[in-house]
């Protein structure tokens, strides 16, 4: 069986490693930290969560419940360490950032057909099979050689990461738990969440407009922003109500000291099991850090936060996947190279873990001189690669997993749950599941079914 080589190890260079190695592959995983650093992360391990803590909605037949149902029923290790590591935070599966890492890294070191080289890797290995996963921040000589091997020129975007504030710091005379609507896996109230005024909403969004802003270095002058994790001040400049309908938005929360739903409302989401540190949930943004300590702090219960980290903005680095992949996530001129996670095309964190899943099951098949395989239309594996294999290749931007990019229902099904959304969402993911484990039966159940 060749060597496999993965470059990076971050969530899906992790995932591929693992299930490469698990289906019997000697795997070599280069990661370049610590001896060159990234602008967005803080420590060694392994997987480590830069921007939330957060890998989306576990609600009941969601597109992301149905992503992250696939992937677990295919034995994902960092799902695995996402649910031991799990902190409160309403419908999302959100994670302790630190025992999540330390969890993957373990996994990862002590894996008898791992090898793990902590080297930057200049030049893709010319024998073996490859698998790059070196994510959105890959080095300036890694990204040129990229550009090399596919013959196109990189894509950027601009990703951002959101504050952090000390739990002990926020006024909890003025703020209050809640969950949205009530709506929590385990009935609590997960967020702490700040209430505004129109006075003090009005005066928060003035001063944010007013902020001075942190130009980051990089060369493009036309990088666009993903739409859907915009800087916080991109969207106040789209109009004076617009955070209202987006990060700050109030409903479903009653304030205990009203019993009505605020004008405006800042979320807190937990960050870690010792509950002492909180996310500013959707507060993403550019602005420089003594402007955004003044600002933030203009939020009711926020008067006297201690900020423990700030919002930054990072570069995002990604392929036109759509001109260079096939559905295996195979380079269509170099069969051997595979990618994997942001660098292919997709956002967030369980389309990463996913993708990364897919190529290190299908790096092991050819390998083993198998041939590598792509899940079908229906399941959300496959349409999120069909998705990036197959879009517009000339107007190609990164996506998290959703309904739209799933087959539609035929026409006596929409019509018979005309009304009821989520009765169609139910059917969605119930067909999806069904073609999965269909999927899997035809394609020897054994080979899915990692231990653990």
């Amino acid at each position: 069986m060749q060597t496999i080589h993965i470059i990076g190890a971050g969530l899906a260079g992790c995932e591929a490693a693992f299930h490469a190695a698990e289906a019997g592959a000697h795997v070599v995983l280069y990661e370049m930290r610590p001896h060159k650093r990234t602008p967005a992360h803080k420590t060694d391990d392994f997987g480590e969560l830069v921007c939330s803590n957060s890998l989306k909605s576990e609600q009941l037949n969601s597109a992301p419940w149905l992503l992250k149902q696939e992937a677990r029923r295919l034995g994902s290790l960092l799902l695995r360490a996402a649910d031991q590591s799990r902190v409160p935070g309403g419908h999302a599966l959100t994670v302790d950032r630190e025992l999540f890492s330390r969890a993957i890294t373990r996994a990862i070191e002590t894996h008898r057909n791992i090898e793990i080289r902590r080297e930057e890797v200049t030049q893709i290995p010319d024998s073996g099979i490859v698998i790059i996963a070196s994510g959105p921040l890959t080095s300036d000589a890694l990204a040129a050689e990229i550009s090399r091997l596919t013959g196109s020129e990189r894509l950027f975007f601009y990703d951002s990461i959101s504050p952090i504030v000390a739990a002990d710091s926020v006024d909890m005379s003025i703020a209050f738990r809640a969950s949205r609507y009530n709506k929590s896996l385990d009935g609590g109230n997960d967020y702490i969440n700040c209430p505004l005024d129109k006075p003090q909403y009005d005066r928060f969004v003035a001063a944010l407009l007013e902020a001075e802003r942190y130009e980051p270095h990089i060369a493009e002058d036309q990088t666009p922003y993903f739409e859907a994790c915009l800087p916080v001040e991109e969207i106040a400049r789209r109009g004076p109500q617009t955070l209202r309908f987006g990060p700050m938005k109030a409903a479903g929360l009653t304030d205990p000291r009203t019993g009505r739903w605020p004008y405006a409302a800042l979320q807190l989401r937990q960050e870690n099991q010792r509950a002492d540190s909180y996310n500013l949930v959707g507060f993403q943004n550019h602005m420089r850090f003594g402007d955004q300590a003044r600002v933030f702090r203009l939020i009711p219960g926020l008067e006297n936060a201690e900020f423990l980290r700030f919002g930054q903005m990072h570069r995002n680095t990604y392929i036109n996947s759509p001109a260079l992949l096939d559905a295996t996530l195979q380079l269509k001129r170099e069969p051997c190279v595979f990618f994997a996670g942001q660098i292919c095309g997709v956002e967030g964190y369980a389309e990463s873990i996913a993708t990364g899943l897919l190529a290190g099951r299908n790096a092991a098949a050819l390998a083993s001189r198998g041939e590598p395989s792509t899940f079908p239309r229906q399941t959300a594996l496959g349409s999120l690669t069909h998705y990036i294999t197959q879009a517009d290749a000339r107007n190609f931007q990164p996506a998290n997993i959703t309904f739209d990019l799933l087959p539609a229902l035929d026409d006596a099904t929409k019509a018979r749950f005309r009304h009821d959304k989520k009765a169609r969402h139910a059917e969605v993911c119930r067909r999806a599941l069904e073609a999965f484990e269909t999927f899997l039966d035809a394609n020897t159940r054994s080979y899915c079914e990692v231990s653990g």
